[in-house]
């Protein structure tokens, strides 16, 4: 066999073995050819008959040579793979150590470009000008000697004097992290007491209480009652706001309470400021799609359960007599007494009709009785049965009294008290005109302009309630 790297000298190859092996198959072709054309003529003769056992003799002879190119060109074949084994091997060596070539010359490329591409440090850092290290450097810095070449030392000299620069600034900077750190937890802890600041505040309302009740100064109780004050509809917001103005400037026996639901309140103040925005149309439409049922699927289940329809008087007089959900609620207390706690005397509610827009008035916790015609006549021709508005008795049709079974009836005094201006059905000066001419006009000017002012007066009326409650304890 040849070494590794060895090269071996040209050999010539044996073609005879090809050579018999395509005259045999020649041959055997012919033979092949004569055998078929015999057997096709079907002669019988002699002579045909004693061709035929030379012909498979030459065959047999041909089936030997074929076996014989056979054996020599396998064996050509086995020593040609033999021969290109031992070609082979140097190929491989060369082509190995081409490789390891390859891999050293990439490995030298890569040192070479990564020395060529290091940065060195001092670049990056940002020393400070040569003037300024000479002027704020340390002497200890300035006079150090740690190389020969001076620029090489000035630059060693200008680095350390930025290392100690850095620590400087680095024990400044845990020194302002722990001045964070103590303003972190100081903030932590006011913040902690002004989230509790709530409850305390609270707790000392409730212990305050006692003392402002012995002291006569409800402020926590006040400062509640102007919240709940807020949510009050404009009438009754003007008759509390002059109530509250008489007692504190006249000192009057009386005291205001607001009852009611501050939820449905709010609620109901939404709901205007929505409908004053465009909102609440929308928001109906979109119920009332909502609320149509389908035809296609629900229309049998529709027909089996027709939902219960209220009459359509209860629906209208349920939405002509629709009140406000507050109400406000007057404490008429007897003034002619000295003790520290007065007796009440009557107690009157203020109520507000949102259709009708009146304000009615009517005696708490009183339905019938003798009690009930206090308020009634308070002033001349005002029973309290008529609506004393054109717009009112739009709404009711054609019944301008007001329901005699409620017991807070529409007075006008009530009206007056609440800032709701209204115009009478007929002039005034129509009636002087029959009778008197200009004297009777010019009285009866006077004389309503004087009753008008004497019923838009709150002293007036809480007077006069309070006299008609005497009168009846008295008779009583």
């Amino acid at each position: 066999m040849a070494e590794p790297g060895e090269i071996l000298p040209d050999r010539k190859i044996d073609t005879s073995a090809y050579d018999l092996l395509q005259k045999t198959t020649s041959s055997v072709e012919h033979i092949v050819s004569q055998m078929l054309s015999l057997k096709k003529t079907g002669s019988t003769t002699s002579s045909n008959k004693s061709d035929l056992p030379d012909l498979v003799t030459q065959m047999l002879v041909n089936f030997v040579n074929l076996r014989k190119a056979n054996r020599s060109i396998l064996l050509e074949e086995d020593l040609v793979k033999s021969e290109t084994e031992h070609a082979k091997a140097p190929v491989d060596f060369t082509t190995l150590q081409l490789h390891n070539l390859m891999y050293e010359k990439n490995h030298y490329v890569k040192a070479i470009k990564a020395c060529k591409d290091f940065k060195s440090k001092y670049p990056d850092i940002e020393l400070v000008p040569e003037e300024e290290f000479f002027k704020d450097a340390p002497d200890h810095i300035k006079n150090s000697v740690q190389s020969k070449d001076s620029a090489h030392n000035l630059m060693l000299q200008r680095l350390n004097f930025e290392l100690y620069q850095r620590k400087e600034l680095s024990k400044l900077h845990e020194k302002m992290e722990q001045q964070k750190k103590i303003l972190q937890d100081t903030i932590a802890n006011r913040k902690k007491f002004l989230s509790s600041l709530p409850s305390h505040l609270k707790s000392l309302k409730k212990a305050s209480l006692p003392v402002q009740n012995q002291l006569g100064i409800l402020h926590t109780k006040k400062l509640k009652l102007h919240q709940s004050a807020e949510l009050l509809p404009p009438p009754l917001y003007v008759i509390y706001s002059q109530l509250l103005a008489h007692k504190e400037a006249f000192g009057e026996s009386i005291d205001l309470e607001i009852l009611g639901s501050l939820k449905d309140a709010h609620t109901f103040a939404r709901q205007q400021a929505n409908k004053d925005n465009g909102i609440s149309s929308s928001v109906e439409n979109s119920k009332l799609e909502d609320d149509v049922v389908d035809e296609e699927d629900d229309g049998q289940r529709r027909r089996k359960r027709p939902k219960k329809v209220q009459p359509k008087e209860n629906l209208d007089a349920a939405k002509i007599y629709q009140m406000h959900p507050l109400k406000l609620i007057l404490h008429i207390h007897d003034d002619e007494t000295s003790d520290s706690k007065p007796t009440k005397l009557i107690v009157l509610k203020f109520e507000y009709l949102l259709k009708l827009n009146v304000v009615c008035v009517g005696i708490e916790g009183l339905n019938d009785g003798p009690e009930s015609n206090i308020l009634c006549n308070l002033f001349p021709n005002d029973a309290g049965l008529e609506l004393p508005q054109q717009s009112a008795k739009l709404w009711t049709g054609d019944g301008p009294i007001f329901d005699e079974r409620r017991s807070s009836r529409p007075y006008k005094w009530a009206q007056h008290l609440a800032g709701i201006d209204f115009l009478p059905e007929v002039s005034p000066l129509l009636d002087g005109e029959s009778t008197n001419g200009e004297t009777t006009k010019q009285t009866a000017i006077t004389s309503g302009l004087s009753l008008y002012r004497r019923q838009n007066r709150v002293q007036t009326v809480v007077q006069r309630i309070r006299a008609r409650k005497k009168a009846q304890l008295a008779l009583a």
